[in-house]
């Protein structure tokens, strides 16, 4: 067996949200041991109209290979209801992507990583700059902390009060939106 890896997840859902996030995570902790939990943030939909989502990003430690990682993650959708039979840009109770695992690049079994959405949305880079403020893009090799403060769009998040397990993953929400540093 390989040594494990770093890997970041990001978790959405914009259909019984807190329900379906409370289930990730608990899948999610269930497999994979201890979490590292971003806060918990809301935003628009991007893509299409529908409710806001509620958007986080986990660190976990696995020696799974990407492969077997990914087919674990769409279980795990697939348990809480996710159908795959309806256009991409859609509500869903649950959607699960793999950001990094460890500082591979490319396209490994499928899956590409790290992820275009962490240079393209709010949801995915804040979360991560915010559990992995040091660690570095593979591709770019800046920090997530850097990117996040020279990232540019006009995409909105507010952090929203969220507990999970008894414990308090996003102590008291926003009252303005989080808008990027730059702007």
């Amino acid at each position: 067996m390989s040594e494990p890896v770093a890997v970041y997840l990001s978790i959405g859902s914009n259909i019984d949200r807190e329900h379906y996030v409370c289930a990730a995570l608990d899948a999610l902790a269930d497999r994979f041991g201890e979490l590292n939990i971003s806060s918990v943030y809301e935003s628009e939909a991007v893509g299409f109209d529908g409710e806001p989502f509620l958007n986080l990003v986990v660190g976990i430690q696995t020696a799974m290979p990407v492969a077997q990682l990914s087919r674990n993650l769409k279980q795990i959708e697939s348990d809480n209801g996710r159908r795959r039979n309806v256009a991409r840009f859609s509500p869903r109770t649950l959607d699960l992507d793999i950001l990094t695992y460890g500082d591979s690049a490319g396209c490994i079994d499928g899956v590409e990583l790290p992820r275009g959405e962490i240079l393209k949305n709010a949801f995915v880079l804040q979360p991560l700059a915010e559990v992995a403020p040091a660690d570095r893009h593979p591709l770019t090799g800046q920090s997530y902390g850097a990117l996040w403060r020279a990232y540019r769009s006009d995409q909105k998040l507010w952090v929203v009060p969220f507990r999970w397990r008894g414990r308090v993953v996003s102590p008291r929400a926003n009252a303005t939106p989080s808008i990027p540093p730059g702007q």
